[in-house]
C-alpha cells in the first residue's frame, strides 16, 4: 500500500498490519470457551475524511484510526468500581454475544445502518460490580476522543460493545477495531471507537 494515499487530515502514521491468521490474546476464562482465530485486518489505503463515504465498507468516516495490537490489548474497566478489569479480547468474545442491526446517525452528517455484533455493556459493568454513587462512565478511545454516558445509559438493554460486524467478520480498523461502543438509542457520537478504557466516575 502506498503511504501517500493515507489522507493529511488525520496526521495518522502509516503502518501496515499484517495479514495473517494470528489468535487473540486470551486469558484461562478464554481459553476454556475455545474462540475461533480471527483474521486481523489491514490497516487501510485510503482514509476518507471526516463525515466522508468509505467505498470499502460504504460507512461514513469519523474520528481518527489507530492501530492497536491485539496481542496486548485489553479493555480497562476503571472508577468506581469492586474488581477494576482488564479484559482481552477473547475475554469479551468468551462472553454473552448479542448481534443487532443498528441504525448510527450523526445528525445533520449521515446515517448508516449496518450489522454489530458484541457483548452487552451491562454485563461487563456487572463482573466489574458499580459502587454506589457511580453516575457516569467515560469512554477513552486510542485516537484521544472521550465521550460520557451515564450509568444507566450504558446498562440499557440494547447497549454493547461490538467486535463483529457484517458476517462475524472483525471490525474494520476505519470503525473501531478491536472494539467500539454502539448505543443505539442514543447520537453516533456515543459510539467510542477503539474503545481501549472504560471509567466509573
Amino acid at each position: 500500500a502506498d503511504p501517500t494515499l493515507i489522507n493529511s487530515f488525520f496526521k495518522v502514521p502509516f503502518t501496515p498490519a499484517p495479514m495473517d491468521l494470528s489468535p487473540a490474546s486470551g486469558t484461562a476464562a478464554a481459553a476454556q470457551c475455545n474462540p475461533s482465530l480471527i483474521q486481523v485486518p489491514r490497516w487501510p489505503t485510503y482514509i476518507p475524511r471526516r463525515a466522508e463515504l468509505d467505498p470499502e465498507t460504504g460507512l461514513h468516516m469519523t474520528g481518527s484510526p489507530v492501530e492497536i495490537n491485539l496481542t496486548s490489548y485489553h479493555l480497562k474497566i476503571t472508577g468506581k468500581v469492586d474488581h477494576p478489569l482488564a479484559l482481552s479480547y477473547d475475554d469479551l468474545r468468551c462472553m454473552k454475544k448479542v448481534t443487532s442491526e443498528v441504525d448510527i446517525i450523526c445528525k445533520g452528517y449521515f446515517e448508516d445502518w449496518s450489522t454489530w455484533g458484541g457483548v452487552p455493556i451491562a454485563d461487563v459493568l456487572d463482573r466489574a460490580g458499580i459502587q454506589p454513587g457511580a453516575a457516569n462512565i467515560n469512554m477513552k478511545a486510542g485516537d484521544g476522543y472521550i465521550n460520557q454516558s451515564t450509568v444507566a445509559e450504558a446498562s440499557a438493554s440494547d447497549a454493547f460493545l461490538a467486535y463483529e460486524w457484517v458476517k462475524n467478520q472483525p471490525l474494520p480498523i476505519l470503525f473501531g477495531f478491536p472494539l467500539r461502543a454502539v448505543f443505539p438509542s442514543q447520537g453516533g457520537y456515543y459510539d467510542v471507537k477503539w474503545l481501549l478504557e472504560m471509567e466509573v466516575v
